[in-house]
Formats: structure tokens, sequence, C-alpha cells
């Protein structure tokens, strides 16, 4: 009954909201640093709440899941894409080859599926992502569910984990073509001499989405070249950035993460105990010090993988990271993974809150946000829209300016004027992170944007 109750006041609270990206936590939530939009934890809900969205489909359901065990509690995933199949959907299935995937002997015989290569030379099938009715004429019908999740108790329960669902038609035909890549077809019937996993994939998805006003990101791996993508984001924080991955092993996010340390972005993180010995861990340790948290739970894991950027500060383009992709090179460039980007201050907020329970809980003290630097560049000149794809406008203030000038993220310059203007064109520079930077006589401004292009 629990259950039920929590359910119907789940999906009460989406119809009113009407948001097509929502986030929800397998572990309790901290609600006091809130900003207006409280974080979900779904108390032992997570599978109600996928059936729930299982159920909903009209057309098809294509998922590509690392693991489903059918442990107590797992069977009614499996009952309902049963139902779902003979209701006269179309539901493909793609699991990880080296995996018990128990949970599967509970499909109804004519649902196909396919398993990923087991060979030396590929990695996993590490996804966990679900894409509902992709091809619906109905915009509001599309839909993908993504996340840390494996499909078993533990990790719906009781590890530390994430599901985000978004509601976009552009964001799901990128994950059906995705699937379709490693199905090797667009039917029902997967082509085992098509299908193409693992580094043998190409780079044939669209990357930046429009969805509500928030520019999402979505990059597969390995052909995506996804930790150049962290990278980016890591080094785009101004003021504030706090991660947890399950598995941190790489060296380059590490010393990332010590530059932007080294200049002033108040940084904490969460590793899983698996990470210990690794060159990021021995990196970042003695730099961090006690805002850094192994998680050494004996009979839990944190599975998680997300990394939140400026949400203390909302004019600054907060962002999260989230996926199945651990920051380890076997995810980089062998396993089939998956990771969006949503650039949102109410989304990091969100996430800002799950994470603050979770280093509470390794009794690491978060700093509350300051307002210092929000109230600076609420005062400052303004410019529209941000991102932006070809140009935006500005609103600068007139007395003592002397100087406009644009830097990419390693501070080379771009452009330069001492014309006050109105518009700047960004045509002709590739999409990313970028600086304006205004100096007056008696001081000086910078202010962070971003460039995208091929938008949908």
């Amino acid at each position: 009954m629990k259950k039920l109750v929590l359910l119907i006041l789940l999906f009460s609270s989406l119809a009113k909201a009407q948001t097509k990206i929502k986030a929800y936590f397998s572990r309790p939530v901290d609600t006091s640093i809130s900003s207006g939009v409280n974080a979900i934890w779904l108390n032992q809900s997570i599978d109600d709440t996928l059936v729930a969205y299982i159920n909903r489909a009209k057309y098809s359901i294509d998922l590509a899941v690392f693991s489903y065990d059918q442990s107590a509690g797992m069977a009614n995933i499996a009952a309902a894409v049963n139902s779902a199949y003979l209701s006269g959907k179309v539901i493909r299935w793609i699991y990880n080859g080296g995996s018990s995937n128990s949970g599967l002997s509970g499909l109804n015989s004519g649902i196909k599926k396919l398993a990923s290569p087991t060979t030396v030379n590929y990695g996993i099938m590490h996804n966990k992502f679900v894409v509902i009715d992709a091809n619906s004429s109905d915009a509001a019908d599309p839909t993908v569910w993504t996340g840390s999740c494996n499909w078993n108790l533990e990790q719906f329960y009781s590890d530390e984990n994430n599901v985000v669902i978004v509601q976009d038609r552009s964001l799901a035909m990128a994950y059906q073509t995705e699937f379709n890549e490693m199905w090797g077809s667009s039917t029902s019937i997967p082509n085992a001499t098509l299908s193409k996993f693992g580094a043998f994939k190409s780079d044939n998805t669209q990357h930046y989405f429009n969805i509500e006003g928030k520019i999402v990101e979505c990059y597969f791996s390995p052909s995506d070249g996804t930790t150049n993508h962290l990278i980016n984001l890591i080094n785009s924080a101004d003021n504030d950035l706090n991660f947890g991955v399950y598995t941190f092993t790489r060296q380059d996010l590490a010393d990332t993460i010590a530059y932007k340390i080294s200049h002033g972005v108040r940084t904490t993180g969460i590793m899983d105990q698996y990470s210990l010995g690794f060159n990021a861990n021995t990196t970042l340790t003695p730099i961090m010090g006690n805002n850094l948290k192994i998680y050494s739970d004996p009979n839990y894991i944190y599975h998680s993988k997300h990394l939140i950027v400026d949400a203390c500060l909302p004019n600054s383009d907060p962002a999260v990271e989230v996926g199945s992709h651990n920051w380890s090179t076997s995810a980089e460039t062998k396993n089939d993974e998956n990771i969006l980007i949503i650039h949102d201050d109410t989304i990091a907020n969100v996430f800002l809150q799950a994470y603050k329970a979770s280093f509470n809980r390794l009794l690491g003290v978060l700093a509350p946000c300051t307002t210092t630097d929000v109230e600076e560049l609420e005062n400052s000149f303004s410019f529209y829209p941000n991102p932006a794809t070809s140009v935006f406008h500005l609103n600068l203030n007139h007395e003592k300016y002397k100087s406009l000038e644009l830097l990419d993220l390693y501070g080379s310059l771009k452009y330069f004027t001492t014309d006050l203007l109105t518009e700047l064109s960004v045509e002709n520079l590739s999409g990313g992170n970028y600086f304006i930077k205004i100096t007056y006589e008696d001081r000086v401004e910078i202010q962070k944007f971003i460039v995208i292009k091929n938008v949908y």
C-alpha cells in the first residue's frame, strides 16, 4: 500500500509540474537546500515507477540493460514487459552477454533479445536505458529512462543510484539510433551480422537538444569521446563542483579537478571504495582532504555516477552530468555507455539535494551555497540567450566601458572590440564553453556562456 500511495502522489505531482526532465534517487535526500523543487527519494519504488512507464507504452519499448536479476520484488518488471508484448507492443531487449541476467528467464519466449559480445577485445554493454514510443506521432509519448541503476533489488532499494527520465522525441530518437546500431537493424528482429558494439560503433547521433528551454547534451561511449566532454564540463566550473562516482580511475579527469581546485573552485567528491589504489584517488586525496569521501559500506556500493557544476551559481550555466559511464578507461574505450549533460539550475539543485544527503551520510559537511558571486553577476552586464546558437544580445553598462573580449576555456582570445555592442555574432565559434570579458576603467567582469550547434 505504501508503494501505491507513493506512486499516486508521484504521478499526480508530475502531472501538475508538466516537466519533461525528471530525476529520482534510491536513497534519502536532503531537501533543506531545495531552491523550490524538492528532490524525490523513491523509497523502494524504483521498480514500480519503471513498471508504470512500461505500462504507458503505446507502440514500442527498446531496452538496453546491463543486468536484470529476477530477485525478490523484481518479477514485476518482466510481468509488465510481457503484458506490453501480449498487447501488441514491439519489444526489443539488449543485454550484457557476460552477466547472469536471470530475470530474462521470466520474459515471454516470443520477445526478441540480443546479447552483447563476450570477446576479449570488448568490454561490457553497460547501458541501463529504455526508449518508449520513439516513433510515436504524439510528441507527448517518446520517453527515455536512463541513469545509473542496474536492475536488481540492491541497486533499486539500497545502493546509491539515480534515475533520469526525459520526455522528448528528438532525444528518444537519438537513443533509438544507438540501440539500432547495437541491434543491427531498425526492425523487431536483431541482425547479428550488422550489429555493432563498443569500438565498432560510429558517432552517428545528435548531441545537443533543446528541451523546455534547457540545453541537454547526449553522448554514447566509446564513439563520442565522452571523457573530453566531462573534462570540458569540469573546466566550465566557476564556483562549485561536486562529484559522485563508483569507479574513478582516469588521471586526466583527476588532473582537471585538481586544476579547478587550485583556481578556487569549491570541490567535494565521493568515490566508492572500488576506486582506492588508483592514481585518481592518490592525486585528489592530498588536495581535497575531508572534502573527498570514500564509500566503504561492506554491504552496499556507491553506484551513482554524476557531476554537478555551479549548482550554487544560477547565472553561471549550472549543469549535471548523469548516466552509466564510470570515469574509467574501459568506459571510454571499450564499453557501451551513455551520458546526459543537463544545463539547468533546477536539475542541478535537485541533484545537489541528493548529493548533500549522501555526503552527510559519510560524515562530510557540505558548505552552504554563498550568494556573493550571484549578486555580483546579477548587478553586472547581461546578455541573452545563453546558451546561444548564432547571436546573443548585450546590455552593457556604458559608464567607464573600455572593451569586450571573447575567450575560450583556456583563455585564448577569440574576439576583441572597443565598440559598445548591443549584439554579437557567435556563428563562427564551434560548440562549447566560452567567457565574455568586459573591461571597465575601474574593474573587469567575466561571465560564462555556451555556444551550441545543430540543436533539435
